[in-house]
């Protein structure tokens, strides 16, 4: 199973959601949270609304498993499939700030002891952060990767940095430039990382970015103990039939994607630490990052095609957000998780569902809308 390439909201869905003016309010406050559970059919879903300061708002309705009792809380854990990157861009950022590393860096000045192709020589970490080094994930993983890495059980560093070996050693897929959505450049992205401060991503991300924010939740896969599950979605033999949700072991192998994907989409947490995170773009990046890297982490990566940073889509200027949008959302096919941020607002809006896209009829982002109209109406 790959991360969700198709749901990215960038220019397009994004722009939808949050286009014009706002509509009239919907409450979001429980009793409209159980209506839209049952007009969707997923499990769970939470939400909040982050400000500078905290938090406006915060719900979770539902259960954490089909069919099982068992409520889910505010406090619950989700996972946030591909909304990781945005956060491993902001640890390469912190690396930045701290001085062991920069902007521009190419690929050869990353991997100095790697056979490099010629072709890659003036591809950088920027490019791969912003889906534009050429790399198509069908091409990497056409000849078996992901199968072999759910079984691999040598040390994260080492996995990632056979897979940088191999992409490395051959041409780009494609042409660098354009917009081409990779997980696998944020593997590589996060190999890097493990080279420059000797430490798995995992260890690394945790003590030098989630520390830092207050984080104490987080976690790698999806979430087990008592919290939300995943959930599969699969038809009968009837094209009219309804979806059926299947809720996933996180214990089992088809919960997640390998391991060795962290940085392109494999952290979990509560919607409170999540919420911690996105206040770094509402605070020009408070006491963690320095304002110029904030900036540099939301500002487009140059290439065609749509706006793209480092972990966000860009949406262009919204009434309600008074500048412009960033935007993602996330799913290892299992979960579906949304984020919508308005700097220039100072408001940001997270939801997820334990249902995946295409089979929760939108409730993430539906909710994601009552949010916005109540709490950020232009």
């Amino acid at each position: 199973m790959m991360l969700d390439r198709r749901r990215l909201l960038a220019l397009g869905a994004g722009a939808t959601l949050m286009g014009g003016t706002a509509r009239a309010a919907g409450n979001p406050a429980q009793t409209d949270m159980d209506a839209l559970l049952a007009a969707t059919g997923v499990p769970a879903l939470t939400g909040a609304v982050v400000t500078a300061t905290g938090l406006d708002a915060l719900v979770a309705g539902g259960v954490r498993r089909q069919g099982v009792a068992g409520a889910v809380t505010t406090s619950d854990l989700w996972h946030l499939g591909s909304n990781t990157k945005a956060m491993t861009g902001a640890l390469y950022g912190r690396l930045v700030d701290q001085g062991q590393a920069r902007w521009g860096l190419t690929v050869p000045e990353l991997f100095p002891d790697l056979t490099v192709d010629a072709a890659w020589k003036t591809t950088t970490i920027d490019q791969l952060f912003g889906h534009r080094a050429g790399i198509d994930d069908r091409a990497v993983f056409a000849g078996g990767w992901l199968m072999r890495a759910h079984s691999d059980a040598r040390p994260m560093r080492e996995q990632r940095m056979d897979l940088a070996k191999a992409v490395f050693a051959v041409p780009p897929s494609a042409p660098p430039g354009p917009m081409l959505y990779s997980n696998v450049g944020y593997i590589l992205a996060g190999a890097a990382i493990e080279r420059i401060v000797d430490a798995s991503w995992e260890d690394a991300i945790a003590a030098r970015l989630f520390k830092p924010l207050g984080i104490t939740g987080a976690g790698f896969g999806p979430p087990k103990g008592a919290q939300p599950w995943g959930h599969r979605a699969s038809r009968s033999a009837s094209a009219e039939a309804p979806v059926v949700l299947t809720p996933v072991d996180p214990a089992s192998l088809g919960s997640d994607n390998p391991a060795a994907l962290g940085p392109a989409g494999c952290v979990h947490m509560s919607m409170t630490d999540y919420a911690r995170f996105i206040r770094l773009f509402l605070t020009k990046g408070g006491e963690v990052l320095k304002p110029e890297t904030v900036e540099r982490l939301v500002t487009p990566v140059p290439g065609e095609g749509r706006g793209y940073a480092i972990g966000w889509g860009i949406s262009p200027e919204r009434p309600w957000a008074r500048g412009a949008v960033l935007a993602h959302e996330g799913s290892n096919t299992l979960w579906h998780v949304v984020a919508i941020v308005a700097p220039s607002r100072g408001v940001g809006i997270i939801t997820a569902a334990n249902a995946p896209p295409g089979a929760n009829k939108g409730a993430p982002t539906t909710l994601a809308r009552q949010l916005q109209e109540r709490f950020a109406a232009a």
